[in-house]
């Protein structure tokens, strides 16, 4: 006699054979899951890390500090019989030089650097040296003629003293104040040079931050992710430089050897080297994930690990030179702040516009950069780019990196189509802050570097790029899979490539959806066979 199988014993083998393809699925996307909230659980490790463990001498028990100086070029002279070497050490450095041996387009090669360089906050050093010197690690440099060999006028205590009292006066060519004076709602007070010879140290965030926080004319305008509030951060600010965390300085990572200071700024500097990694501590495969460590052949450490930049103060995110110019009625300053107190007008400078937790850009980088340099023909067809990251995704040296994006209009030539210099800061009639005339200050700019002007001026849109290193976010707050592979993705700027979960392709779509369709109705086919079929 023939059998017949049973409908419900059929059913329940269709049910066990649907089960065994669907369980594997959702154990997979599990251990995914799982796998990524170990990574939020257990951090990176730190290795290859060691901080600087040499003894700091104790400088107040040296017979030749105990004295009192009149000059700071005193003191230096006095630092320099014992670190004999020093000067010279100093004097190869880009903060002494403010330049680099940079190789043109057509095979020159220049120095350049914040000397000469053209930026889009304070334009340029030339012809306004005395007002941008102040953050220079030296004394003196007031005009063209500063004797860069002169070991005296090297700055020692701006990166050393330890007592927090040193201050350089912000339009003082370098040097400190010789008596008490008012910049702004600030008081600068003349240092007690005895006092903090003797007590120097190795540089702090306080040291560095001095310049490299207020770089622009106040906290964290240029970069985004230089702020003062990394002094005291938080781990939610920085992971790396917070009293509840690591708690590092910042030559911890930028590692120094003769005055030399691992780190190039992008703005100003153009080659891929003398540069500060993530991998020197972490190295280049970090996770537990190997997925997310596949990621790290093209993605930099930073694109995940820092979502937001100006996380505490905001930054500038645009200045607009053209809007200068204007006073209140009584011939006053005309200030405008917007309700966080960030000024969005001032007389001398323009209107500006700030953010702060800013999401970064994104861009392709392979650790050089191209850079507009004086005299140079624009088209301002286009925002004029002062220095462009190189690199694409066809790039096997290139990573994606997070980056600041920062607009401005400044001065431009409409006849020679060059960006001017201005000669904004001093007290002679040409300057711009004195007289508040762009031509005449577009005459004084160009004539100190030796270039023409037309006579005629307009204002150019511009932009420059500044790549994010800070502000390193908690292991839990760095981007997620969706940050990028969804159709809201940050990397929506970013074309050349095919990202899944952002891009749509129609013939990938349409294969794909054919072949679940294909395999559904295998399935169905199937299962309606097992059910019906006689044995």
């Amino acid at each position: 006699m023939q059998m017949i199988k049973k409908p419900g014993n059929n059913f329940i083998k269709f049910l066990i054979l649907f089960l065994a393809i669907i369980i594997p699925w959702i154990i997979g996307i599990v251990l995914v899951n799982k796998s990524a909230d170990s990574e939020k659980k257990h951090p990176v490790k730190l290795v290859n890390y060691q901080r600087d463990t040499i003894q700091k001498a104790d400088h107040s028990q040296f017979e030749i500090l105990q004295v009192d100086f009149e000059t700071p070029q005193q003191l230096t002279e006095v630092c320099l019989t014992c670190h004999n070497m020093t000067a010279q050490d100093v004097m190869k450095t880009s903060h002494w030089t403010w330049s680099k041996e940079y190789i043109t387009d057509s095979g020159d090669t220049i120095q350049l650097g914040k000397k000469n360089n053209v930026n889009n906050f304070c334009i340029g050093v030339e012809s306004n040296e005395a007002r941008c010197t102040s953050c220079h690690i030296g004394y003196g440099w007031e005009d063209s003629d500063f004797d860069f060999t002169d070991g005296k006028n090297i700055d020692c205590i701006v990166c050393h003293d330890q007592t927090g009292t040193y201050m350089k006066f912000p339009t003082g060519a370098g040097f400190p104040v010789q008596e008490t004076k008012k910049f702004g709602n600030r008081t600068f007070y003349p240092p007690d040079y005895k006092v903090i010879a003797q007590n120097v140290g190795k540089p702090s965030k306080q040291n560095c931050g001095v310049c490299h926080f207020f770089g622009g004319g106040g906290n964290n305008v240029k970069h985004g992710d230089l702020a003062s509030e990394l002094k005291e951060a938080t781990k939610e600010v920085d992971v790396h430089m917070a009293v509840d965390g690591a708690n590092l300085d910042c030559i911890d990572c930028h590692k120094t050897e003769r005055h030399n200071i691992t780190g190039n700024l992008y703005s100003i500097a153009s080659t891929n080297t003398n540069r500060v990694l993530c991998e020197q501590c972490h190295t280049g495969q970090p996770h537990q994930n190997k997925i997310i460590n596949k990621h790290t052949n093209k993605i930099a450490c930073q694109t995940c690990h820092i979502p937001a930049y100006a996380k505490v103060s905001a930054t500038k995110m645009y200045w607009d030179w053209s809007t200068a110019g204007k006073f209140n009625e009584d011939g006053s300053y005309l200030i405008k702040r917007d309700s966080a107190g960030n000024m969005i007008y001032h007389t001398m400078k323009g209107s500006f516009a700030w953010k702060n937790n800013v999401d970064p850009e994104y861009y392709w980088f392979n650790g050089n950069a191209r850079h507009y340099l004086l005299g140079d023909q624009t088209d301002t067809t286009n925002s004029v780019q002062l220095n462009t990251l190189l690199g694409s995704y066809d790039d096997k040296t290139a990573k994606l990196i997070p980056v600041k994006v920062h607009a401005a209009r400044q001065i431009w030539d409409p006849i020679f189509k060059t960006i001017i210099l201005p000669h904004l800061f001093g007290k002679d009639s040409m300057a711009y802050w004195k007289n508040y005339d762009w031509n005449k200050a577009a005459e004084a700019g160009m004539k100190s570097v030796g270039l023409p002007y037309s006579g005629e001026y307009a204002f150019a849109s511009s932009e420059m790029y500044w790549p994010i290193n800070h502000m390193v976010a908690p292991s839990e707050e760095a981007l997620q899979c969706s940050d990028c592979h969804s159709r809201e993705s940050r990397l929506s700027n970013l074309t050349g490539f095919y990202l899944p979960g952002r891009d749509r392709s129609v013939f990938l779509d349409i294969l794909g959806f054919a072949l679940i369709v294909i395999a559904f109705t295998g399935v169905g086919i199937h299962t309606f066979l097992r059910l019906t079929r006689n044995k």
